[in-house]
C-alpha cells in the first residue's frame, strides 16, 4: 500500500514518500520514515517488506558513507544508484532476496544536474526525469506524464505533487494521509513542507 514520488526539475531533485508502516489491513505506524540520506546529495527512499526494506536501505547508506571515508570523496547519485542496484541484482542471486523498491534522487554537483533513479526488486534500474513506485503509480504516473515539464521550477514540482496526492486521495481506497518530502539541490537535502 506504499507510494513513492519523484520529480526532477531546473537545478533540484524532489522527493515524497507516504509515512504509513501497514502490514495487511492494520495500520502500524502513521509516521514512517522510509527515506535514507546516502551523502550531501542523494537520497534513497524505498517501499517493499518491512524487515527487507530497513535492513537493505541501512547497508546500502553505511557502504555508501564508508566509501567516502575510505576515499575521500562523496559517490554522485548516478555512482549511488548503480551501486546500489548492482548490491539488489546480488542479492536477488543469492538465498535471501530483498523484496525492496526504490527512488534515488539527487544533485550532480559535478554536472550541475539532478538525477533521478527508479529501481525495482529484480534490479532494473532507469533514469527518468519523473517517477512512481508502489500502488501510487496506477494512479499518478499518467498525471505526471500529462503535468511535467523539463524545467519546471519548485513550485510546479509541489503542485504536481498536490495533484498526486488528491488523486491518490480521491480514487484510492487507502486512505494516505500525510507524506514527507525532501528537496535536494545543490546546496543539500532540504525537508519541506506540501500543503495538501
Amino acid at each position: 500500500m506504499e507510494c513513492l514520488f519523484g520529480i526532477t526539475g531546473k537545478g533540484f531533485t524532489l522527493i515524497a514518500a507516504d509515512t504509513i508502516a501497514a502490514r495487511s489491513i492494520v495500520v502500524m505506524k502513521g509516521t514512517e520514515d522510509k527515506s535514507r540520506k546516502l551523502n550531501s546529495q542523494t537520497v534513497m527512499v524505498y517501499s517493499g517488506e518491512p524487515g527487507d526494506t530497513v535492513n537493505f536501505a541501512e547497508y546500502i547508506q553505511r557502504n555508501i558513507s564508508l566509501y567516502g571515508i575510505r576515499n575521500g570523496i562523496e559517490l554522485s547519485p548516478k555512482a549511488t544508484a548503480n551501486f546500489t542496484r548492482k548490491e539488489l541484482a546480488e542479492s536477488l542471486r543469492s538465498r535471501h532476496p530483498y523484496s525492496v523498491n526504490l527512488i534515488i534522487g539527487g544533485y550532480d554537483v559535478k554536472k550541475e544536474k539532478p538525477e533521478l533513479f527508479w529501481v525495482d526488486y529484480l534490479g532494473s534500474m532507469a533514469s527518468l526525469p519523473f517517477c512512481a513506485q508502489g500502488y501510487g503509480a496506477y494512479f499518478c504516473t499518467s498525471l505526471m506524464d500529462r503535468y511535467y515539464k523539463e524545467d519546471m521550477d519548485v513550485e510546479s514540482a509541489k503542485k504536481l505533487l498536490i495533484l498526486c496526492f488528491e488523486e491518490l486521495r480521491r480514487r484510492f481506497i487507502v486512505n494516505m494521509p500525510t507524506f514527507k518530502v525532501q528537496l535536494i539541490d545543490k546546496d543539500g537535502v532540504h525537508d519541506i513542507l506540501v500543503p495538501y
